[in-house]
């Protein structure tokens, strides 16, 4: 009796997922660093606005020191916005537009509070 290959292309067929280019996890999320995300939504021009703010802010710069104090905790709260918005299958547009409007807000804020 000739071997019959129905199971193989069964097996091929209920095994195949069609993955969208646009899925923003086509990598694996837990290997993304920030750097990867804000590289890949684009969005380093516009997160470096709000360092520059929050560098203006607190009358520049004096060292290297100072420039991470101010940095690294408007990366960890975006790092924490990112974890808490995001969703399995989030697109990369999803991910864009939820960077987006954090620095957005961010800049308000850091905007509306010039004055005290």
């Amino acid at each position: 009796m000739p071997h019959q290959n129905s199971d193989d292309d069964s097996d091929t067929q209920n095994n195949e997922v069609p993955v969208s280019e646009d899925v923003f996890l086509s990598e694996t999320y837990a290997g993304m660093t920030l750097e990867n995300i804000i590289d890949r939504t684009a969005e380093l021009e516009h997160l470096n606005e709000l360092v520059m703010l929050h560098i203006k802010k607190a009358g520049g710069l004096t060292s290297t020191e100072s420039y991470f104090s101010l940095v690294q905790p408007v990366l960890d709260l975006l790092e924490v916005e990112i974890r808490i918005r995001y969703h399995q299958g989030i697109t990369c547009r999803e991910m864009k537009l939820l960077i987006q409007d954090w620095i957005d807000e961010e800049i308000a804020d850091l905007n509306k509070n010039k004055g005290n």
